[in-house]
């Protein structure tokens, strides 16, 4: 099995930041990820209707069976 080497300077300087480098890039990715989900994040009022539709529907579920669930 052949051993690819490198020169020494690379091996002194390079090589040992490399996992340093390596976990900078996937953070950075990570947090550019994370804000380009913030930023093309839809607003979509439908859907908290029909939320707010099925909360109110439980509540008149849970109340016709005896549980008190509180009022906002």
């Amino acid at each position: 099995m052949e051993v690819v080497s490198f020169p020494e300077k690379i091996q002194n300087e390079v090589v040992p930041v490399i996992p340093f480098w390596a976990l900078i890039s996937f953070g950075s990715y990570l947090l550019f990820k994370l804000g380009w989900g913030v930023f093309t994040f839809n607003d979509v009022p439908e859907a908290h209707k029909e939320l707010m539709g099925q909360i109110s529907q439980a509540r008149v579920e849970l109340k016709a069976q005896g549980v008190d669930v509180g009022e906002d």
